[in-house]
């Protein structure tokens, strides 16, 4: 069937790749026709056959496997995080919160209640805007911005990327990469140009390499970064401000997940006189994933554009989960059990790597949910071996954005929830697994 793909762009090529796969001439699993076979049956240059290949794997249709060629996959082949379904293995590659240290919501609940909200009403609730408004405002280099309340941070990303992007717009990404966000690139069109990270987050060659690729958009996670846990530097932060001030209408996103949990203080790209922006703040990693409530604040056209996206009698967030949101976190008894939550997930995680690195084991825990663990051989193989005692884990490569040759070397690990005699058994399964 691959000589059905038709077409004289890159554009063309893509749709004709996707209407057959739509129809099932093509399934997934089905190998595309090499790069110069295809131009040269096509009659179009080299080029426009690569930039094709490069749009449907931006869109998470197919996968290139090096000398495998170019293959369709599906969608739900896309990494989610979360626990895996149907699976027995002891599962430490959720990404999930304690449920233990989640705040109860009940004694708030009673007092959420109240006159109800009609349409043509304003969408966010009076009380939290202005509290979200204060805890923002020192972490923003200028005053004009304006608060938006979105049903998480994920919703806000792709509210933010289709009010200023159109399909096939160039997005730069960290690499490697929270999984909702090359998920939410993907499926919206967009090619995500990946940025490597280190230990003070996103490089500054990184960053200038894909703004001269014409990124329209940068997401950038300032603390905890997902899956690594490296946060800004200062210093790193400052140089990526003076790089981005050169392109004051790219949009930057950053997203501040683990805000309230982070012990790291906040820096940001966001300079005092950029002018399309937003900071996130969702609040899923500490009041519960099923909070689905984010708080944006932006530059005041881009809070225009979102508005328009949000309007009453459509997408607004519920107000009495808003009021919800602000009777928990207005609370000095809830922040301060947010703040012994962050400890308890450093204190555990920073234990746990100080006893992989006695088994010569790589693990320095910077910040964040999660532990970023380092092999000396492939990580698929490790993850194979530890299967059969019991564990499933996620490897670095479904948070990986750079086509690569080779296998991810790295383990992303939840293990903060685990006794006592589950750690100890899982750094002696993982030193054995390593050999």
């Amino acid at each position: 069937m691959n000589d059905e793909i038709t077409g004289a762009t890159a554009a063309d090529i893509a749709t004709s790749v996707r209407e057959l796969r739509e129809r099932g001439a093509l399934r997934p699993g089905a190998s595309l026709p090499p790069v110069r076979e295809l131009a040269a049956r096509l009659g179009v240059n080299r080029n426009t056959a690569v930039a094709a290949y490069r749009q449907l794997a931006q869109a998470g249709l197919v996968v290139t496997r090096g000398r495998g060629g170019t293959v369709l996959v599906e969608h739900d082949t896309v990494a989610q995080e979360g626990y895996a379904a149907d699976n027995v293995l002891r599962d430490i590659g959720t990404g999930n919160p304690d449920p233990r240290l989640i705040p109860d919501p009940s004694p708030v609940l009673a007092s959420v209640t109240g006159r109800p909200v009609l349409y043509g009403e304003p969408v966010i609730d009076t009380a939290l805007e202005a509290w979200s408004r204060e805890w923002v405002s020192p972490d923003l280099s200028t005053p004009k911005f304006r608060i938006t309340i979105t049903s998480g941070a994920v919703d806000a990303v792709e509210r933010l990327l289709a009010q200023a992007l159109t399909r096939d717009d160039a997005v730069a990404l960290e690499d490697p990469c929270f999984l909702a966000s090359i998920h939410t690139v993907r499926l919206g069109g967009y090619r995500a140009v990946p940025v490597p990270v280190d230990d003070e987050g996103m490089t500054i060659e990184g960053l200038q390499a894909a703004l001269d690729a014409g990124v329209r958009a940068v997401i950038c996670t300032p603390r905890a970064q997902n899956p690594t846990g490296a946060s800004l530097s200062p210093r790193r932060a400052a140089a990526l401000r003076a790089v981005l001030a050169q392109h004051p209408y790219v949009l930057i996103i950053e997203d501040d997940h683990f805000s309230m949990l982070s012990a790291q203080p906040y820096e940001s790209l966001i300079g005092p006189e950029h002018k399309r922006f937003a900071l996130l703040r969702s609040v899923s990693k500490f009041l519960g994933p099923d909070m689905c409530l984010a708080i944006a604040a932006t530059d005041p056209e881009t809070a225009d554009r979102l508005a328009m996206r949000l309007s009453p009698g459509t997408t607004w967030v519920s107000h009495l989960l808003q009021r919800l949101t602000y009777g928990l976190l207005s609370d000095s008894s809830v922040r301060a059990s947010i703040r012994d939550a962050g400890l308890h997930y450093a204190e555990r995680n920073t234990a746990f790597a100080e006893r992989l690195r006695a088994h010569d084991i790589i693990a320095h825990y910077a910040d964040g949910m999660n532990l970023w663990v380092e092999l000396p051989i492939p990580a698929p193989t490790v993850a194979e071996r530890l299967m059969r005692r019991g564990w499933l884990v996620r490897t670095g490569d479904g948070f990986s954005l750079a086509e690569r040759d080779a296998p991810s070397h790295h383990l992303r690990l939840t293990v903060h929830d685990l006794t006592g005699d589950e750690a100890a058994q899982l750094i002696a399964d993982l030193a054995a697994a390593v050999g």
